[in-house]
């Protein structure tokens, strides 16, 4: 049997089957070069979804209002203060004098031997408020504070410990003067509303000696006990702006000036500096230049993928793609379209020196530009972001969904929002008994607490201070976000949540000082607003109106002005947001992941085809090999018999002779 194909018939077996399968595998060539013409494809889809992602994330800094309201404040004399501004700013410039600084009380103990000299055990109550004139009157901003001194840190250490640990709104230190240690207690907030008086519950059962935890005592007001030495009073900030007194209880000053935070470093009387409000042009520039940018950016990723070169008659990888077509012209649209209705006197992008070239990119004149930053009567957040501008000043735009359709929307206003509250019956009784008439129970906005009053003598503004700051204090109030306002009139009290809506209540439901304070409260339930949005009914929610309709997703707030036509509130998406949209648009649409998926799907089934033909090649190269390897055992066989009866007719002439 023949080992090696050809050896013993002579023929090339291996190279004649080799040429035969070169040219059965031909069609492999064709599938390779299709591959490869998808894979290209592929690869440029990729490329072009990626160039659409940092286009779109080069939009944020547009599609914000705020971006383009940013304001510079500039102070001429740095040493005096730090000054910062917001976009609610408005451009100008004033004189500023700074007088005094804020500066919070400090209180300072009689001398004790040592840390470790033991005081008294018992409870330490901690108020803030105004000594003036021998009164105290108590900060309704802030509860009173309880400290428990046990057996155990009632030492001096242990009681600054126990203070530092407590978070009541002070600290506390030991100091040697050289004659003995002294506790130092010290407000954490600066201002005349933020002095502080305490009360002891001395476990020695005398809560106003100088002996035991009542050497810690203190109260400034006309009769009260004070243990306790001031060492630095507390004082307001003052400055004078153009001529206006200020005082604040705060070195950082947020409200002086709207949209302004002063941060107070030092005062000096009679010194006068410049504050100067611009706006920061520098930012909007750089927002759009960077816009324009990005823009080309991609519009040259687009070209380079899908040009045509007359000259040389050569196409790019996606010349004539629909899809490119698709995504250049949603792209030019967005942005050729003028916005009818935005409501800050611009429309189109080349008012702000935005405008396309001939070849399809983007130009930016940034003279242009500083002209419309410095046209107060111009917008420019319009221009790029999703905003609304109602023509009613206590009407604020808040927010808009891609929903919300393009339009100049008319406001009728039929409910004001309120806030719910507790109105006393009858007016107030003044002295609150412990045990006696010192609790309230209340349901506020949906969340039930009780609280309890310091007993003591009040007029009608303590009591009321006193009462809002111990609902404000309550954790549980405090902790759902629940803040009130107390006021008096006549001594009649009245409690008003903070929060607007029908979400918004309160009930005095009990307590022993329910009759002596309030009597039978009236309690009045928050409204919603209602009203509609170009003749549709929208949903209020406090004092937040949600459009529904055309409309759909604008939402906006009515802080107040009386009920009717509120004017009307002009809405547009601007082209930031246009092109934010159009983009997720054809993310969500899969406009080009669905080329994506087309192109793997071909190359999959040129895979398949692939498959299908190597089993067919491998079929008929052995088919093919199988003829020839019978052709040459044949050939072989017949040159062996053509080799024996040579040898046999060789002998044929000796067998004659013999």
């Amino acid at each position: 049997m023949l080992s090696t194909p050809g050896i013993g018939s002579g023929l090339d077996v291996n190279g004649i089957v080799s040429q035969l399968m070169a040219v059965e595998r031909r069609p492999l060539i064709a599938l390779d070069a299709k591959e490869a013409t998808q894979q290209t494809q592929l690869t440029a889809f990729g490329t072009l979804k990626g160039a659409l992602s940092s286009f779109q994330s080069s939009l944020s800094t547009l599609t914000s209002p705020a971006n383009f309201s940013a304001i510079s404040a500039n102070l001429a004399n740095t040493s005096l203060a730090s000054v910062s501004a917001n976009s609610s700013a408005i451009t100008g410039s004033y004189d500023v004098e700074i007088q005094t600084m804020a500066q919070s009380q400090k209180l300072k103990s009689s001398n004790f031997s040592s840390p470790d000299t033991s005081i008294g055990s018992g409870t330490l109550t901690i108020q803030f408020g105004t000594y003036n004139s021998g009164t105290f009157t108590l900060n309704p901003e802030k509860a009173a504070q309880s400290i428990t001194i046990t057996p155990a840190n009632s030492t001096l250490s242990g009681i600054r410990d126990a203070i530092n640990q407590s978070d009541t709104g002070i600290s506390a230190s030991i100091v040697n003067d050289g004659s003995g240690d002294r506790l130092v207690i010290a407000s954490k907030d600066t201002g005349l509303s933020n002095a502080i008086k305490i009360t002891t519950a001395d476990d020695d059962g005398n809560n106003s000696d100088n002996l035991g935890l009542s050497q810690l005592a203190y109260d400034a007001s006309t009769g009260g006990i004070s243990n306790l030495s001031e060492t630095v009073a507390a004082s307001n900030a003052t400055m004078v702006i153009d001529g206006i007194p200020i005082s604040k209880p705060s070195n950082k000053i947020t409200d002086a000036i709207e949209g302004v935070t002063f941060n107070l470093l030092k005062a000096e009387i009679g010194t006068t500096t410049t504050l100067n409000i611009t706006r920061s042009t520098a930012g909007i520039e750089k927002s759009i230049s960077s816009f324009v940018d990005a823009y080309n950016d991609l519009n040259q990723t687009i070209v380079d993928l899908s040009k045509y070169n007359a000259e040389t008659k050569q196409a790019s990888i996606l010349t004539g793609d629909f899809t490119v077509r698709s995504l250049q012209n949603q792209l030019r649209n967005a942005l050729s379209e003028p916005l009818k209705t935005a409501g800050g006197g611009l429309r189109i992008l080349s008012e702000v020196g935005v405008s396309f070239q001939d070849d399809g990119s983007l130009k930016f004149d940034s003279s242009k530009l500083s002209e419309v930053i410095n046209d107060a009567s111009k917008d420019i957040s319009s221009l790029f972001a999703a905003v609304g501008k109602p023509s009613d000043s206590l009407v604020s735009f808040v927010s808009a969904t891609p929903e919300t359709v393009n339009g100049n929307y008319l406001l009728d206003i039929t409910q004001i929002a309120s806030q719910g509250s507790a109105t006393a019956s009858t007016a107030t009784a003044l002295t609150i008994n412990a045990g006696v008439n010192d609790t309230l129970d209340l349901t506020i906005d949906g969340v039930s607490d009780s609280i309890t009053l310091a007993a003591g003598n009040y007029d009608n503004d303590s009591l009321a201070a006193e009462i809002q700051s111990k609902i404000n204090g309550n954790s549980t109030f405090s902790s759902n976000n629940i803040n009130v306002t107390v006021v008096q009139s006549g001594g009649v009290l009245t409690i008003t949540s903070d929060q607007y809506g029908s979400s918004s209540s309160v009930e005095i439901t009990g307590g022993n000082g329910e009759l002596d304070l309030f009597g039978t409260a009236i309690e009045t339930a928050g409204l919603d607003v209602v009203g509609t949005i170009n003749g549709v009914s929208a949903t209020g929610s406090g004092q937040f109106l949600t459009g529904t309709g055309d409309s759909n997703g604008l939402v906006i707030k009515i802080t107040g002005g009386s009920t009717g036509s509120r004017g009307a509130i002009d809405f547009a998406h601007g082209f930031a947001a246009k092109l934010d949209q159009a983009i997720t648009k054809m993310f969500d649409g899969k406009l080009i992941d669905n080329r994506i998926d087309g192109l793997n799907s071909k190359i999959d089934d040129i895979n398949d085809q692939r498959e299908v033909l190597f089993r067919r090649l491998d079929d008929i190269e052995a088919r093919i090999r199988a003829q020839f390897s019978a052709l040459d055992t044949m050939i072989a066989s017949m040159t062996q018999t053509s080799n024996f009866l040579q040898q046999q007719l060789s002998r044929l002439p000796t067998i004659d002779n013999n």
